[in-house]
C-alpha cells in the first residue's frame, strides 16, 4: 500500500459538519488502499485565544509552561476528528507530538524537529488503523513539550512524510493551490499545476499563501513531494517537486505582492566603513529582519542607507535606528509605511536576459515608480507606493504572459 500524509489546517476543522466532511475524505483515501497519516492543526482562532489568555496572566512568559498551554488546541482537534472517523466504523489511532515521539530542540515557541521515530505509527498502519497526529508540537530530549512556531503544522506533516517514506504530503487549507497571481487581484490568474521547491520558497518568502517556508525548506532538503490543495473541493491543487521544467518561453512562474512592508531611510551618513553594519546589527540584535537594502553614496562623502522591514516591526525598528543614526552622525531619519513589495519569480529567468528591464519598463509605462530593488537568480522584487500594488500585479502578469505556465 502507498503511504500518504495529509495535513488539515485550522479552517478545515471549525465545525462538526466540516469535521465530518474531512473524516469522509480521509476514509476515501484509506479505501483507495492507502496507508493514511493525518496531521491536524488547532481549530481556526484557537491558538490565538490560548495566546491571549497566556498574555493576560503572564505577558513575558514564553517558556515550557507557555508551550504546554498553546499546544492544547491540536489535542481538541484530533479528538473530535477521531470520534468522527470512529463513528463511521473505521479504526483510528491518535498521537500527540510527545507520544510519537517527535523529538525537537529546546527552543520553546520556535523549536526545530531533530528526529521522528515512526515505529509506533508504522505498527498502527500495519494493523489497518488511520493514524492522527497533533501538528505544531513535539518533545525535547529532557521530556518537555515544545511547539514549532507559526506554521509548525505544515512542518510536522512534511517531517512525518519523510520519516515514513510517504509518496506525497498533502497540505489541505482554504486555498485551492498556488496561482500565477492572487485571483482576487488578477482575474486571469491561473492555478499552477507543478512548481519547484526553489520557486515555491521564493513565492512564499515574498508573501504567497499556501504553505509555510520552514515546511518547504524541509521538503527540499529531504525531497518530499508536497501537494497544496483545498480542503473544501475535490480538485487537484499544486504539486511542489524537486525539479520542474518550465514551458518553453515561460520566464515568470508567478507574481506575488506583500503589503506588510515599510521603509526606513537614514540620510546623510558619513561614508565610513561599518556604518551600515552598525545599523543592521542593531536591528538583528532585536530580532528585526531587514528585507531590501539600498545604499547610495554622493560626491559630498555622505551616504543614504534605505531598507525595508515589516510594518509590524516599523515602530520598534524606527526607535532602534534613531538611536544608531545619532551615533553615526546621520543628518536625517525618515520612515514610510505606505509601500508594498511586488515580486516576479520563475526558473525561466535563469536563461533569459533582460527580465528586470522588461519588468521596470512595464511599471514605468504605467507611471509606477520603483523605490528599491532586490534580486536573486530566480526572483526580482521592487518596492513601490502601496496604492499601486494591485495595478502593478496586473501589469506584470500581462507583460510576462504568466498564465501560460498554468494548467
Amino acid at each position: 500500500m502507498a503511504s500518504v500524509v495529509q495535513k488539515y489546517g485550522g479552517s478545515a476543522v471549525t465545525s462538526p459538519e466540516q469535521i465530518r466532511k474531512i473524516a469522509q475524505r480521509i476514509i476515501q483515501s484509506y479505501n483507495d488502499r492507502n496507508d493514511v497519516v493525518v496531521v491536524i492543526s488547532a481549530r481556526a482562532g484557537e491558538t490565538n485565544r490560548l495566546i491571549e489568555m497566556a498574555q493576560e496572566i503572564s505577558p513575558a512568559q514564553t517558556g515550557s509552561q507557555y508551550d504546554l498551554l498553546i499546544s492544547a488546541g491540536e489535542q481538541v482537534s484530533i479528538g473530535l476528528l477521531a470520534l468522527s472517523i470512529s463513528s463511521l466504523g473505521y479504526k483510528v489511532k491518535t498521537y500527540l507530538g510527545w507520544q510519537v515521539p517527535i523529538i525537537t530542540d529546546s527552543l520553546h515557541t520556535r523549536a526545530s524537529i531533530e528526529y521522528i521515530d515512526p515505529t509506533k505509527i508504522r505498527a498502527d498502519l500495519n494493523h489497518g488503523a488511520i493514524v492522527l497526529v497533533a501538528g505544531f508540537q513535539g518533545i525535547d530530549r529532557s521530556g518537555t513539550i515544545t511547539t514549532l512556531g507559526r506554521g509548525g503544522g505544515d512542518t510536522s506533516a512534511v517531517a512525518l512524510a519523510h520519516a515514513l517514506g510517504a509518496e506525497v504530503c498533502e497540505l489541505y487549507s482554504d486555498v485551492d493551490g498556488i496561482f500565477t497571481a492572487d485571483p482576487a487581484i488578477c482575474e486571469n490568474a491561473r492555478k499552477i499545476k507543478e512548481i519547484s521547491y526553489d520557486e515555491m520558497l521564493e513565492l512564499a518568502s515574498q508573501g504567497a499563501r499556501g504553505v509555510q517556508i520552514r515546511a518547504i525548506e524541509y521538503a527540499k532538503k529531504h525531497n518530499v513531494t508536497m501537494h497544496i490543495r483545498s480542503a473544501f473541493t475535490a480538485e487537484s491543487g499544486t504539486l511542489v517537486v524537486k525539479e520542474h521544467m518550465p514551458m518553453e518561453g515561460v520566464v515568470v512562474t508567478g507574481i506575488v505582492a506583500d503589503k506588510n512592508e515599510a521603509k526606513i531611510a537614514v540620510l546623510g551618513v558619513p561614508d565610513k566603513p561599518g556604518s551600515a553594519a552598525k545599523i543592521l546589527t542593531g536591528l538583528a540584535d532585536k530580532d528585526i529582519s531587514v528585507d531590501m537594502i539600498v545604499q547610495n553614496v554622493g560626491q559630498d562623502g555622505l551616504a543614504d542607507i534605505t531598507f525595508s522591514v515589516s510594518k509590524t516591526d516599523l515602530d520598534k525598528a524606527h526607535q532602534i535606528t534613531a538611536q544608531i543614526a545619532k551615533e553615526v552622525n546621520a543628518r536625517e531619519l525618515l520612515a514610510d509605511r505606505n509601500i508594498s513589495k511586488v515580486s516576479i519569480v520563475g526558473l525561466g529567468m535563469k536563461n533569459h536576459a533582460g527580465v528586470a528591464a522588461r519588468m521596470f519598463t512595464a511599471l514605468a509605462y504605467n507611471n509606477i515608480n520603483i523605490q528599491m530593488i532586490s534580486t536573486s537568480e530566480i526572483k526580482v522584487s521592487v518596492a513601490i507606493e502601496e496604492k499601486y500594488t494591485e495595478l502593478a500585479v496586473r501589469v506584470l502578469h500581462e507583460a510576462f504572459k504568466v498564465d501560460q505556465c498554468s494548467e
